[in-house]
């Protein structure tokens, strides 16, 4: 089952706001992690945040941090940020449980 990626106002702008290589990495990543399988954990790739409501999942694209949601058959993306703000993003935008 392929999922619908949906991309939310704030995740468009972070997304423009990268470099045009970083922004087709993170392009193809979206394409062939989150399509079919977003809720599969890995290693490397994507991680799921444990003891949050929102953003429930990571994804790893090199130096860039994609968070984001799924429910049902849709992956909404939160944001997309540099490692280096991830923890600043989760900090100011995460929902605990």
């Amino acid at each position: 089952m392929a999922f619908a990626i949906v991309l939310a106002p704030e995740a468009v702008e972070d997304l423009r706001r990268l470099a045009a290589g970083a922004r087709a990495a993170v392009r193809a990543a979206l394409e062939s992690h989150l399509r079919h399988e977003p809720e599969k954990i890995s290693r490397s790739r994507i991680k799921r945040l444990r003891g949050l409501l929102r953003p429930q999942y990571r994804l790893r694209v090199d130096d860039i941090r994609v968070f984001y949601d799924v429910s049902g058959a849709t992956v909404e993306v939160l944001a997309i940020v540099a490692k280096s703000e991830a923890q600043s993003w989760l900090a100011q935008f995460a929902d605990p449980e």
